[in-house]
């Protein structure tokens, strides 16, 4: 009778670590998908966002600030030249990955497909423009 005790404790217990892993592994994706991946770690920041920051840490001076601030514009033209020859073959490579996508769908999933391209373009260009 007390073997069988025992067992029912241990097996108990053993529930309790189970749940109490899972809710702990619960909160802490649900804590790293809003600190880490809510964030939105592929965007780069913007011109003014680095300068804000940079500015914060450092202190800097109105006319520091000024310098700063050509001496980024500067380097994300040399970045924007060095990448520029890679647009049009990326623009293929992704249209073609979409008509491949399309191919294996029906026409209701197509429009729904087209409807989410459209946000995700929308929302590219709106990222280009504020970088």
């Amino acid at each position: 009778m007390e073997n069988n005790r025992a067992r029912l404790e241990a097996a108990v217990l053993v529930f309790v670590v189970f749940l109490l892993g899972l809710l702990l592994g619960g909160v802490g994706s649900h804590l790293w998908d809003e600190r880490v991946l809510g964030q939105d770690v592929n965007t780069k920041p913007t011109r003014q966002q680095v300068l804000d920051d940079l500015t914060e840490r450092l202190q800097l001076s109105p006319d520091q600030q000024k310098q700063i601030g050509g001496m980024i514009d500067d380097t994300r033209a040399k970045w924007q030249a060095l990448y520029a020859p890679l647009d049009s073959p990326r623009e293929q490579i992704r249209q073609q990955g979409r008509a491949n996508i399309r191919a294996v769908l029906t026409p209701d999933q197509q429009a729904k497909f087209d409807d989410f391209l459209k946000k995700l373009d929308e929302q590219r260009k709106k990222e280009a423009a504020s970088h």
